[in-house]
């Protein structure tokens, strides 16, 4: 027999036994929401890489500097620099002066660029066929479940 899995609590915390259902659940939710052949449909419609389509997604929302768009997407500025320089060869953003610093500049997607972050969008945003075929109740008990896991806890 195998011990427990624990997690490691937070600081001052005492750790909480694994639930092996909760392990499996956020393994398989992880599943559904990082499955490649859905990043290789959206990489192929768009005929780019889905990192540069997440950056075009991220800018299609709003427009931000070049540093802000590193950040929000967990890499360097300089590969940050790489993605907006292919983007904008590629007439998808632009780069305009940063309105309120100097020496900054947002990074804006295009027509053609919004235009390609809706199908990205559209193409990600379409449930799996397992999640449709589910009957009406299961869809709300498992709506009801994930807004639940969602929700901050309130101590």
């Amino acid at each position: 027999m195998t011990a427990p899995e624990h997690t490691g609590g937070t600081k001052g915390e005492p750790e909480a036994e694994l639930s092996p259902a909760a392990s499996a659940a956020w393994s398989l939710m992880g599943d559904l929401v990082l499955d490649n052949e859905r990043r290789r449909e959206v990489a192929d419609a768009l005929g780019m890489s889905f990192g540069r389509a997440k950056a075009l997604r991220r800018l299609a929302r709003a427009p931000m500097a070049l540093g802000e768009l590193a950040s929000t997407l967990g890499i360097d500025k300089t590969y940050a620099t790489v993605i907006v320089d292919d983007l904008e060869a590629q007439g998808l953003v632009r780069r305009r002066p940063h309105p309120t610093d100097r020496r900054a500049k947002l990074v804006e997607v295009t027509r053609k660029g919004k235009e390609l972050a809706r199908r990205a969008n559209k193409i990600l945003g379409a449930p799996p066929p397992g999640l449709v075929a589910l009957d009406p109740a299961e869809a709300e008990a498992l709506l009801r479940i994930l807004q639940a896991v969602a929700e901050p806890s309130h101590d």
